[in-house]
């Protein structure tokens, strides 16, 4: 007998900063409803005190590597900020996975 587990996650965003994102990097913060977080290679965002933890990330949407900026809270999601990973980003997401 085997058992399937699905994990739900709740993504929410800030409608103010998902309007600054799209400005900033063209992207909508709903996007991120589509990265798989149990796959996500991410890492402590320790560039400055935000006051809270704050995580970077890597994840494939739709074939395209994207970096998230987010904080969690149990199985939610809170996504600051979206945009299509840099070059650097991607090859350093390749050497690592």
């Amino acid at each position: 007998m085997f058992f399937v587990t699905t994990i739900t996650w709740k993504v929410t965003f800030d409608t103010a900063k998902n309007e600054a994102n799209q400005h900033k990097h063209g992207v909508s913060l709903a996007l991120a409803k589509s990265i798989d977080w149990s796959a996500l290679w991410c890492a402590p965002d320790t560039r400055r005190d935000y006051g809270e933890l704050r995580e970077i990330g890597y994840a494939q949407i739709e074939g395209q590597l994207f970096c998230v900026v987010f904080t969690q809270r149990g199985r939610t999601f809170r996504v600051i900020s979206l945009r299509k990973a840099n070059s650097r980003e991607v090859k350093r997401y390749v050497e690592q996975t």
